[in-house]
Formats: structure tokens, C-alpha cells, sequence
């Protein structure tokens, strides 16, 4: 018990680290979003979304997996404790993302027509893609650099890049937004990555220097996390693409302006209700990954990630739903109001992805990257499926519905794997926690939709307390 509970001291300390800095980073997102909300309109979110998608799907197709694979063999290199061997795997990193962000800008200027044409039904666009190749070769270099923080578990240099970026990128961002209007959408785009790329360079690790190691050293040393990566690439891209060809489905379907209220939603249930994991996965990874070949040690550290996660996120839903009304109005406006009753039910599918988030990682630790890939491409199937039939059906309130089964389904794929494949277990508190956290947030749902907005502040009143002290015992331990 005392090893367990020093274990969730440790884990809610770094996501205390890396937590912080999320918040930051979200309320600077927030301002953004809110001025492109009021100066531009839905018409800008969309724009956001949809260059956005484009310039994660052209960095994930051409980064292939350096991001997340190379943390594996940094933090395995940690464990040898050889200074010399660091020196090298880091030095290997940095030039293979060199390496794979100038072809990711070369790949992405040349498929800029078709970018554009599948993205807005022709071409007038072109330029406009070719311009965000810029981003793309920066995205590469940050990638870079914060897979040697997070490997070598240098968390508060990680989370100066990211203030220092964020908030160097908002900064630049609000006059262009009032002078430009919808022409700055793309050269706020650009503006951020620049500025993530040059803090990530400001704050690089420098204790380890860079080693002499030839150009076929290199491709010999990069080829473990190289193959890896391929497979995390093209799993990571088919659910890139899958997210890219519903937005391009959802403009020429409904418009724009629905594809600014699906990015909206999207966000708020994606991205800001995901902080959480997110500031825990940036110390879990390298850890588990150190002991991959442990089940034992697998199953506690996986088992209690599950527990920290739903300790921490009951509060934090229960919140947002509470607060929908009021999160969107502050987030954006008025006008995107048609998003509550989807990110309401979005929080339910945010908690089978909290179970399946960190089952999901034993894959990366183990470099599996055959069934990652297997995994990964059912999800994206089933998740654009449920997309385009939720939304036929029932709107924008539908893409709530098909998050739940999408996730649902995801975390049964994934268990299967884990429990099957691996055969691992989890201890017997993630199906009391997981029960648990699901009928709070249910109930919750159910009284805000049905207008008993007061029982859903009661089960707050209860749940939350609980979950926060619980926390708190662990973290003075």
C-alpha cells in the first residue's frame, strides 16, 4: 500500500506540473477563441477547424511517430544511465526531425491543390496550403524537442516551452485578428507554430551536448524508433484522416458554420475536458515504457492511472456539465448555443475514454506497432461511421450520441488487446470507480436536460468533495 500510494504521490505531482501549464494554455486558447468568435464569427472557428485538421493530418503523416516513439528509447536509455548513449539517441532525434520536417513541408506544397479542393470544393485555396508548410517544418522541430524533455522527465522545461509558446502566439495573434479578420486565420496559424518552435529551442535540454554520430549511424540508431513510428503514423493518420474527411464532409453537407459549431464542440469535450489526460500522460508514458517488460508492474501502474484519472475527472465533469450554458457563452457566443445537448453527452464518452486512454499506452510501451495500427483504424472507421449517421439523423445534437458508442466501442477493442492479448488485469477499484464516476455524470446529464439543474448541483455537491480530498490525502502523503 505505501509503495501504491507513493506512486499516486507521484503521478498527481508531475500532472500537478503539467497540469498547471494546461490551464494556462487553455485560457489562452479560450481568449482566442472567444475573439475569433466575436470578430469573425462562426465562419473564422471554421477556418480554424478545418487548416487546423489539414496541418495535423500532413504533421502526423510525415512525422512518423518521432514524437512519441523516441520517448521510449530516450527514457530506456535513462534507465542504462550512460551519459555517452544519451548524447547519441538524443543527437539521432533531433536530426531525424530535421530531417522529416522538410519533407513534411515539401509533401505538403505539393499536395496543396488537392488539399484545397477536397477541402473547400476547388481551388482558391491552393496558396493557402503551400503557406501552411511552413507550420508544418516547425511543428517537426518542436516535435523534436519535446520528445527529448519528455524523455528524459525534464517536465518544467516542457512546460516553459509551452507557456512561453502559447502565449508568444496569442500575443501576435490579437491585432491580426482585428485588422485582418478572416484573412488572419491562416497567419495566426503560422504565428504560433513559429513561436513554439523557437521557445522549444530556447528552453532545449543542454546538459546532454551533441554527439558525433555519422549520417548511416543515424538511420542505423533511428531505425527502432523509425519502424515504431511508421506503425503509430499510420494508425495515428487514419484517425487524422478520418476526423479531416468528416470536417471536409460537414462543409459541403451543412456549410461552414456547422463545421464551426462541430470544431466548438469538439474542443470544448476533445480538448479541454481532455487537460487531464494529457498532464498525466506526460510523466505515464516514459514510465511505463521503462518497465514494459514487467506485467506485474504494467498491471499496478496501469490500474492506478485509471483510479488518478477518475479521482480527478469526476470533479472537473460534473463542473462542466453544470456550467455548459455559461462555458459557451464565455468560450464564444450566443450563436453557439446548438452545441450544448452534444458536448452534454460527450462528457459520458469521456469516460470510457479515460478507461481506454491509459489501457491503450501498454501498446506504445511495448511497441506494438502492428496492432496499434489494427486498433487505431477500427476506431477512426467506427468514429467517421457514427459521425455521418448521428449527425444525419439527429443534427449536431447527434455527434453527442456517436462520441459515447464511438468510445464505447474503442475502449471494448482495446480491452480485448489488453486483457486477451496481454493478458493483463486491472485491480478491482477501476470497475467500482468506473461505475461510480458513470452514474454521477448520468444522473447529471439527465437533470440539466430535463431542466432539474438543482439535482445536478446536489450529486456535484457530493461526488466532488469526495473525489478532491481523496486527492489531496495522496498528495500530502
Amino acid at each position: 500500500m505505501a509503495k501504491r500510494e507513493g506512486l499516486s504521490k507521484i503521478v498527481l505531482k508531475a500532472m500537478g506540473i503539467f497540469g498547471g501549464v494546461q490551464v494556462l494554455t487553455i485560457l489562452c486558447s479560450i481568449i482566442r477563441t472567444k475573439l475569433v468568435a466575436l470578430w469573425i464569427g462562426p465562419m473564422g472557428v471554421g477556418l480554424f477547424g478545418i487548416y487546423n485538421q489539414a496541418l495535423e493530418m500532413m504533421n502526423t503523416a510525415t512525422n512518423l511517430g518521432v514524437r512519441n516513439s523516441s520517448v521510449r528509447d530516450i527514457s530506456q536509455a535513462m534507465e542504462q544511465r550512460d551519459a555517452t548513449l544519451i548524447s547519441r539517441v538524443i543527437t539521432v532525434v533531433r536530426r531525424w526531425s530535421l530531417w522529416l520536417g522538410l519533407g513534411g513541408a515539401l509533401l505538403t506544397m505539393g499536395m496543396a491543390p488537392f488539399l484545397s479542393r477536397f477541402s473547400f470544393g476547388d481551388y482558391t485555396h491552393e496558396w493557402h496550403f503551400v503557406a501552411l508548410a511552413i507550420a508544418v517544418l516547425f511543428m517537426a522541430l518542436t516535435n523534436g524537442e519535446y520528445a527529448v524533455l519528455q524523455g528524459l522527465s525534464k517536465l518544467k522545461r516542457l512546460a516553459h516551452v509551452t507557456v512561453s509558446g502559447v502565449i508568444g502566439g496569442l500575443l501576435i495573434s490579437i491585432p491580426l485578428f482585428y485588422f485582418l479578420r478572416e484573412d488572419s486565420v491562416l497567419p495566426s496559424i503560422i504565428a504560433y507554430a513559429l513561436c513554439v518552435v523557437v521557445a522549444a529551442y530556447l528552453y532545449k535540454d543542454r546538459e546532454y551536448p551533441p554527439a558525433e554520430v555519422s549520417p548511416r549511424e543515424t538511420e542505423r540508431m533511428g531505425a527502432g524508433f523509425i519502424k515504431l513510428g511508421v506503425y503509430m503514423t499510420l494508425g495515428s493518420f487514419v484517425g487524422m484522416l478520418a476526423s479531416y474527411a468528416f470536417v471536409s464532409w460537414l462543409n459541403l453537407y451543412s456549410g461552414t458554420d456547422s463545421v464551426g459549431l462541430y470544431q466548438a464542440g469538439y474542443t470544448l469535450i476533445v480538448k479541454y475536458a481532455g487537460l487531464v489526460f494529457t498532464a498525466l500522460g506526460m510523466e505515464f508514458y516514459p514510465r511505463l515504457s521503462r518497465v514494459a517488460n514487467s506485467s506485474r508492474r504494467i498491471r499496478v501502474f496501469v490500474s492506478q492511472e485509471i483510479n488518478i484519472a477518475f479521482m480527478v475527472l469526476t470533479p472537473c465533469l460534473l463542473a462542466f456539465i453544470l456550467l455548459r450554458s455559461q462555458l459557451v457563452w464565455l468560450l464564444y457566443s450566443e450563436e453557439f448555443e446548438e452545441i450544448i445537448t452534444f458536448i452534454t453527452w460527450g462528457v459520458v464518452g469521456t469516460v470510457m475514454r479515460a478507461v481506454s486512454w491509459c489501457m491503450a499506452f501498454v501498446m506504445l510501451a511495448k511497441g506494438d506497432g502492428k496492432i496499434f495500427l489494427i486498433t487505431e483504424s477500427i476506431s477512426a472507421v467506427m468514429g467517421l461511421s457514427l459521425n455521418v449517421v448521428c449527425y444525419i439523423l439527429w443534427g449536431i445534437d447527434g455527434l453527442g450520441y456517436a462520441y459515447i458508442a464511438w468510445y464505447v466501442i474503442y475502449t471494448i477493442i482495446v480491452g480485448v488487446v489488453y486483457f486477451k492479448v496481454y493478458h493483463l488485469t486491472l485491480s478491482g477499484n477501476c470497475y467500482r470507480n468506473l461505475a461510480a464516476t458513470l452514474v454521477v455524470c448520468v444522473m447529471a446529464v439527465l437533470a440539466m436536460q430535463l431542466g432539474l439543474w438543482y439535482l445536478a448541483l446536489i450529486v456535484f455537491a457530493v461526488a466532488a468533495p469526495f473525489c478532491l480530498r481523496q486527492a489531496y490525502r495522496l498528495w500530502v502523503k
